[in-house]
Parts: C-alpha cells; structure tokens; sequence
C-alpha cells in the first residue's frame, strides 16, 4: 500500500485564509496555492485509500482525478442559496459506489474541514424512488436490519444518522419496529474528530477504521438497490 503523510498543515490554513477571503480574486491570486496545499494532498489521500477500499468492497470508486473522480469541488452551487459566496470552505471525498453518479448514490465519504472531520459511509438524500426501496428493503429484512442497527460497532459510532421525516412516510406502518429508520432521508454511520487529527500518517488508518463499521449499513444498502457489493 502506498504511504500517507497526513495533509500538510497548509491544507487547514488555506481554508481559514478562504473563509476571510471568500472572492474570485482572492482565489484566483491562490489558486497555485489551492493545489499544492489542497488537491495534490487529497489526490494523494485518495490513492493511498485505493487498496484498503478495495479490501471492503471492489465496487467503489477511488479516482485521484481532481475533476470528475473522487474529489468534491470547490465551488458552491449558489443558484437557491441566498449565501453567494463562491467557494465551499472545507474539503470533501467521496468513493461512491461504481453505478452512482452524483453525490446521492451509496458511498463512502471524507469530510475535512476546520471545525472538525467526519468519515464513514452510506447514502445521503437518495432520489425518492431509491429511498423507498431502500424503506421496503428494511421492512422486508427487518432481522437483518436490527442487526445492523443494534451492532457494538454501528452503536459505537453514534449509531445510524440521517435527517427524517416528522411524521411515518406515507404507506409504512406507523407501529412497524423500524419506523424511526423508516422515517430517514438519509442513512449513514460516520465518526468524527478534530481537524488535527488529518495532520497525522494514521488519520488514514481511522477513515479505514471507520469505512469498515460503515461496511454492513453500505451492503445493506446496495442490496436494496439491486447493486453488487
């Protein structure tokens, strides 16, 4: 496996400087900087996650390519924010699954940013067809599901997470054992830890750490989807 050095101490820096700075100038005057502090690292980090996200699953992606791989971009979707800042302040990978295509498809993902890092896997606000076959899957696979949910290592990890629905989504048994799951619109484990943490060689022993509790929820899911894992 290749070797990660940790992310350089710029990597955090960079983001702090953006933050106070958030225009096309200020990131055009650094955007030199950007990549030797920031992408170069994180096509670095992705590399060395290659491997070790292979021995988890061979269906998920690990692209080192700073457009179109693995790599979030910088830039904001300002089209319905009333925040026109330009420029995401913090940094974010994702493996997702080989079938996917955007941000909601299953995955693994890396958020790193200033005020704390959190890593794990799952899926985050699938398109409304996928998230009731994910529901129907849990309905239909209820033992399993328990399993997944009542696991040391998931209930270690704060358990399962995701944004719900105040009320039972329509058609479900509002009495069903699982109705609190049923009621997400997003399923995901992830661990968190101070942004310091990224300076060091093991952060990426704690991301693997963290992929593999996330594993059975991310097995589940593609199950559901009728997807390989």
């Amino acid at each position: 496996m290749a070797d990660f050095q940790g992310f350089p101490r710029d990597f955090f820096k960079f983001f702090e400087a953006l933050q106070a700075n958030n225009n096309r100038t200020w990131f055009n005057e650094n955007k030199s900087r950007y990549h030797e502090s920031v992408v170069n690292p994180i096509s670095e980090f992705i590399i060395c996650m290659a491997p070790r996200l292979k021995q988890i699953s061979a269906h998920y992606v690990a692209d080192p390519k700073p457009h179109g791989g693995s790599m979030f971009r910088i830039y904001r979707d300002t089209r319905f924010s009333k925040d026109k800042t330009p420029y995401k302040t913090h940094a974010g990978v994702q493996f997702r699954h080989a079938a996917g295509k955007d941000a909601h498809a299953p995955g693994f993902y890396v958020h790193l940013a200033n005020d704390g890092l959190f890593f794990g896997g799952g899926v985050w606000q699938p398109p409304g067809p996928k998230l009731n076959q994910i529901r129907d899957y849990i309905v239909d696979n209820a033992r399993s599901w328990s399993r997944i949910v009542n696991s040391k290592r998931v209930k270690e990890a704060g358990g399962i997470k995701g944004d719900s629905l105040v009320r039972p989504p329509r058609g479900f048994d509002a009495e069903h054992i699982h109705i609190e799951d049923l009621k997400r619109k997003s399923f995901y484990v992830m661990m968190e830890a101070p942004a310091a943490h990224a300076l060091k060689p093991d952060f990426i022993d704690e991301v693997s750490e963290a992929f593999n509790r996330a594993a059975p929820l991310n097995r589940f899911i593609t199950g559901a989807l009728d997807l390989p894992f």
